[in-house]
């Protein structure tokens, strides 16, 4: 057993919620199109998945990546009832079989956007009170068996928060864990963030509806230190730096 698959074991061998979530940076910086139950089915899949699943599937030797989640698991991680959780676990599985995943990565001959859906299969057990969710093949390597240029955090770091502007905002974070600050355009917060258009369109409600709930849930809830400022162009605003940093009074670390 090398290394990476002994990390991978002594992640499946803990509870769920003390378990790594993990993801490519160029999939936690670009647009997941996820609402807050997808979030969450897709996190406690990534906590769930075993270290043999992801060396297969990283080296290509199985088509798809297949996981049961229970009610039981998703009730107990967030915070709700059975029933609640069987509910959003199958809507959010089967509406996983058409969202699209978007990554942009840069190449000397320009960007490459790749896109495709979250899921391509899904089992209902509703009296076993479970779902067989089987992923894509083509976004594993996105969250499976990474060696560099990933975002990884503890998944009970996130699963308190009841927004998902907040859960993209501390990934966004976390992927610029090491310089402590993260500068993006405010067309990239956007995609970040799946903005609607309204909050696309005007600043104010972007910063009302998104930024600023997301940082309030951010400071209370996972006892971070972050900053905010705008950068701007005349009177128009253009970017945003945060700056960010684990609260020494807190109890969870970034």
């Amino acid at each position: 057993m090398n290394k990476l698959e002994k990390l991978h074991k002594a992640n499946t061998d803990k509870a769920l919620p003390d378990r790594s979530v993990s993801m490519s940076n160029a999939l936690s910086r670009g647009a997941q199109g996820l609402n807050l139950s997808q979030k969450r089915v897709i996190a406690l899949a990534m906590a769930s998945t075993d270290s043999i699943a992801s060396k297969m599937l990283v080296e290509g030797q199985v088509s798809g990546w297949k996981v049961r989640l229970t009610a039981a698991d998703y009730a107990a991680t967030f915070e709700v009832d059975s029933d609640t959780a069987y509910s959003q676990i199958k809507d959010s599985s089967r509406s996983l079989l058409k969202c699209l995943w978007r990554t942009v990565e840069p190449t000397k001959r320009g960007e490459v956007i790749t896109e495709g859906p979250w899921a391509i299969l899904a089992q209902y057990r509703k009296g076993e009170g479970c779902v067989d969710l089987t992923f894509s093949p083509h976004i594993a390597p996105h969250l499976l068996a990474l060696r560099k240029h990933f975002t990884t955090y503890q998944l009970k770091q996130a699963a308190a928060l009841r927004s998902i502007y907040a859960w993209r905002l501390f990934e966004c974070l976390k992927s610029w864990e090491s310089t402590g600050i993260w500068s993006p355009t405010i067309e990239e917060f956007q995609k970040a963030m799946n903005a609607p258009p309204s909050a696309r369109e005007n600043f104010k409600e972007l910063r009302r509806a998104i930024l600023e709930p997301a940082l309030k849930e951010l400071r209370e809830k996972d006892n971070l230190l972050i900053e905010c400022e705008q950068k701007t162009r005349g009177r128009k605003v253009v970017g945003l730096v945060l700056r960010f940093t684990p609260d020494p009074q807190g109890s969870l670390p970034l």
